[in-house]
């Protein structure tokens, strides 16, 4: 126990102290290590120093942290946030700031739901800012940061948006396309606006007055698409992916979920500021509410709208989340109210009728084969790395269990094993 320690200690930096203790079981004697979470995050091996020691867990798999994942665990070692890091060849005026606070006070307004909550938007003030990060005193200089930067459209921030339609359920087929270059707050709105365009429309009648209303809940869009400029790494050069498909939307951001964020814990409303600035003034701008509460509310509208679930899916460097369309009952453009009543009702049947037949074949199986029987079930074509990544479980584990589904008779391989595909059977 004193060797493993010292390794321990010895290797890394800064100092890791475990707690090792004894445990027996079944009339074995382990030695068990455990370490705690540290807060002078990045800890790495001395012999490699700081620029090739650091390393990370994805997936079940260790692997090198890269020069952007690098950059993020010194800010947040240091508790910082890289909206709120100062940039020094900008400069900013007094008129400048007014602009600013206008311009947000206007936005805040335009988006308010009620008139009470319009009446309660306040001025904004330099001080505002500054507690917020989007500006920093130094030397009794104000200095904007990169938060000021996205809000104002400078220094090559925001990156844009990139919207497009695509033909089916793959990226084969362009139908139209948009970069949305502007300052952030309005790439919400614009962004917002284009999936509206895409989307279908149907109406309903309550009593004499006639009601649009979209394929996909419109708050939930909004939300997802300020989540994605609020959370997304702006360390990372990439852009923001919005994507209409035939059976999806499909909103990409760069940077993954923070350490310690998971899609079973976002679905349940926790939640991580990677952009603190960003996130004062969306909450300010009415564009996002409560940190943490946007992801159970899209949920709940996807469920009340009769859709199939949401998808978040943390892959190597980016997060993606999935909104389902209704294929085949989509909501036409033009309706009468009998038209209306009937798409309703058969999609209605038909929601439960899919209820019951999953409720049915997956009842004896247990949740781990369940949920990979779910993604294969969408995604026939992944490889077993991609299995496990997706839904996080390891290699192994996802061999154990496609090999076990098999068996059962609920899973097959078509095809070779690199150009084949999963077929999930419905008995």
């Amino acid at each position: 126990m004193d060797a493993i320690t010292n390794a321990v200690t010895d290797s890394c930096e800064p100092m890791i102290v475990p707690d090792l203790f004894i445990q027996e079981v079944e009339g074995k004697s382990l030695i068990i290590l455990d370490v705690a979470p540290g807060m002078q995050r990045p800890y790495y091996l001395k012999k490699k120093g700081l620029e090739e020691g650091v390393y990370i867990r994805t997936a079940g798999t260790t692997r090198p942290a890269d020069r952007v994942m690098l950059q993020e665990l010194l800010l947040e070692g240091k508790n910082k946030f890289f909206d709120q890091q100062p940039i020094f060849n900008l400069k900013v005026t007094a008129s400048d700031i007014e602009a600013l606070c206008h311009s947000m006070r206007e936005t805040a307004k335009k988006n308010a739901v009620s008139d009470f909550q319009r009446q309660e938007v306040k001025n904004l003030t330099v001080n505002q800012l500054i507690s917020w990060g989007i500006l920093i005193e130094n030397n009794k200089q104000l200095m904007p940061t990169y938060a000021y930067a996205m809000l104002t459209h400078q220094a090559d921030y925001p990156p844009v948006v990139q919207c497009a339609v695509f033909k089916t359920e793959d990226r084969a087929v362009f139908v139209d396309k948009r970069e949305i270059d502007a300052p952030v707050q309005e790439q919400v709105e614009k962004a917002y606006q284009y999936v509206l365009e895409k989307i279908n429309m149907g109406a309903r009648l309550q009593g004499v007055y006639r009601q649009d209303i979209y394929e996909l809940p419109p708050d939930s869009i909004r939300e997802l698409i300020a989540n994605a400029l609020v959370h997304r790494n702006y360390l990372e050069p990439g852009a923001i992916q919005i994507s209409l498909f035939s059976d999806r939307l499909e909103v990409t951001s760069p940077g993954g979920l923070m350490r310690g964020v998971t899609p079973e814990k976002m679905k349940e409303g926790f939640s991580k500021v990677r952009n603190r600035a960003l996130a004062h003034a969306f909450a300010y701008m009415n564009l996002i509410e409560n940190w943490g509460s946007g992801f159970p509310r899209i949920f709940r509208d996807c469920r009340d709208y009769g859709l199939k679930e949401p998808e978040i899916i943390d892959f190597d460097g980016d997060l993606r989340v999935n909104l389902y369309r209704s294929i085949g009952q989509n909501v036409p453009r033009k309706t009468d109210q009998t038209q209306t009543k009937t798409n309703q009702t058969q999609k209605t049947d038909q929601t439960r009728k899919t209820n019951q037949t999953k409720t049915k074949v997956f009842a004896e199986l247990k949740e781990k084969e369940k949920n990979i029987l779910a993604y294969l079930q969408k995604r026939p074509d992944s490889t077993q790395q991609e299995l496990a990544e997706a839904i996080s479980l390891t290699l192994s584990t996802i061999k154990y269990y496609t090999k076990r589904l098999q068996e059962k008779g609920y899973l097959e391989r078509r095809g070779t094993h690199r150009s084949g595909e999963w077929h999930v059977i419905i008995k």
